[in-house]
């Protein structure tokens, strides 16, 4: 038996000391950093029609009904797509496929830019995003997997707070855009080059600029040692060493990575890939992550939140909703007639700023989170995160007030930072040559709630929204329950360390 030492073991060591050798430098910054802006690039591509709707309702036409779908339709593209892209990672390596995921799914946003009409303009989304469905879960896993374990809890909710700030950069980006008034006709296509046009085109360039910057990192260790290539796996732990250590600093002496079963050569066939998430022992986590997936509702919610900051702030600035809870604010926002003497179909500036100020309490909530997920666990944190945010949906129409009901339905909103967790959770629990694909499927099943719940809760925001808020947000309360089945994290890691260090 041996503990990973180098000295004991002829330069042999086991690979999360390997990592820990290459230490944490300007490598992972930088890979820290891409994965943060991959993320704004996918959410650009995703969520980009949380803006688009309602700033291009008056020239597409588009009712209620078809907002709804085009909202939807994305969501679609990311279900299918992120299981695709995980599977295409555990198979072809996760930098490859995060490449080919980040310039087809800006090139396809950006046709959409000139969609004719709704429909055109639903499919494109539909199929950008299912380009870009894998950039999430790939980048997450390729960062995890390329930093030591002493740092890999931070710098996954480090870059889970840039997640959470996207929406927010999003409606930075279109507060100088969206209210622009030129419109140029192009013939050609028959339509009118606007704001909405420019911005869609916009949206399209981080994934761009995130493919270029994607040249100057190196593929996941892990996954090229999981492969077999034990070598190579090496080879790239002593660049990452050069990198973090500056290249005056001595060569990292490693002669070989100690076997470990678990991290063998990966599946030789998609029955090899996909079998055993559905047999025990991973099973039982398949099960839970995905349920805990599923009921994680916020997301529907902030699908629509650029449209109920609108409507909140139009309501507030007469003077006449200051008494009424959300729900009745958002009500009398439907109910009452149109403003002969408004811009049509354009956001108010200050509800894109409000859109900017609930993402930026939620990456400060998630980077106060980091500090204390460690001592806490990252199953418990998000039983309290689950239970605290639920409830406070359910008592936001409750109070009839405006600015308290906002601050209720705010706090409700920072129930997002539970993806983070479930993301560091599904990391840890499951495998290196099945977790691409793993935390991809399970997210599938959070995509699928997500997208009934898109449909069902813009019909419940105009015919009963209180009974929208209190079937939702309950659900996300009970998904602590579920979270209760889940082993220790803590725990989990600290077995998990001993096994790596131990031959």
């Amino acid at each position: 038996m041996n503990n990973g030492n180098k000295n004991e073991n002829d330069g042999k060591v086991a690979f999360e000391t390997a990592l820990d050798l290459a230490g944490f430098g300007l490598y992972n910054y930088n890979l820290t950093a891409l994965t943060g802006f991959i993320i704004i690039a996918y959410a650009c591509i995703a969520f980009g029609t949380t803006i688009i709707i309602p700033a291009s309702a008056c020239e597409l036409g588009t009712t209620s009904a078809q907002q709804g779908l085009i909202a939807a339709g994305p969501l679609v593209g990311i279900i299918l797509g992120g299981v695709f892209g995980g599977y295409l990672g555990d198979k072809f390596g996760r930098r490859r496929m995060l490449f080919v995921s980040l310039l087809s799914a800006s090139v396809v946003n950006a046709l959409a830019s000139i969609s004719v009409d709704w429909i055109m303009l639903l499919i494109l989304q539909s199929i950008a995003s299912f380009c870009a469905g894998g950039k999430y879960s790939l980048s997450i896993t390729m960062l995890s997997e390329s930093v030591p374990m002493a740092k890999r809890n931070l710098v996954v909710l480090l870059v889970t707070s840039i997640s959470l700030l996207s929406q927010g950069i999003m409606a930075v980006i279109a507060i100088p855009i969206i209210p622009l008034s030129f419109s140029i006709y192009l013939s050609n296509l028959g339509i009118y080059w606007n704001s909405w046009r420019t911005l869609l085109l916009v949206y399209s360039a981080p994934g761009l600029v995130a493919a270029v910057w994607m040249l100057t990192i190196k593929e996941s260790p892990k996954y090229i040692y999981a492969q077999g290539k034990e070598q190579e796996a090496i080879d790239i732990i002593k660049s990452i060493h050069r990198l973090n250590k500056g290249r005056s600093a001595a060569e990292l002496q490693i002669s070989g990575l100690i076997y470990d079963a678990q991290q063998s050569s990966g599946p030789s066939s998609t029955k090899e890939q996909i079998v055993p998430l559905f047999k025990m022992p991973l099973l039982k986590y398949t099960i839970i992550m995905t349920i805990l997936y599923v009921f994680q509702q916020v997301v529907a919610f902030g699908v629509w939140l650029p449209s109920i900051a609108n409507q909140f702030v139009q309501i507030v600035q007469t003077g006449e909703g200051t008494d009424q809870s959300l729900c009745s604010i958002l009500r009398n926002s439907v109910d009452a007639p149109a403003d002969p003497e408004a811009v049509p179909c354009s956001l108010n500036v200050i509800s894109l700023l409000l859109v900017l100020l609930v993402g930026g309490l939620q990456s400060v909530a998630n980077g106060l989170l980091s500090l204390i997920v460690d001592r806490v666990g990252r199953r418990n944190m998000a039983m309290v995160v689950a239970v605290v945010c639920g409830l406070a949906g359910i008592v936001t129409n409750l109070i009839p007030n405006a600015y308290a009901s906002a601050a209720f339905f705010i706090l409700f909103m920072l129930g997002i930072l539970i993806v983070g967790l479930y993301t560091a959770m599904a990391v840890a629990l499951f495998p290196t040559n099945l977790r691409a694909l793993a935390v991809a499927l399970t997210m599938t099943g959070g995509r699928l709630g997500i997208f009934a719940s898109v449909q069902i809760l813009n019909l419940l925001l105009e015919v009963n929204c209180e009974a929208g808020f209190y079937l939702f947000c309950s659900i996300f309360a009970s998904s602590a329950i579920v979270a209760a089945f889940l082993p220790n994290d803590k725990n989990l890691q600290t077995t998990q360390t001993k096994k790596e260090d131990t031959s």
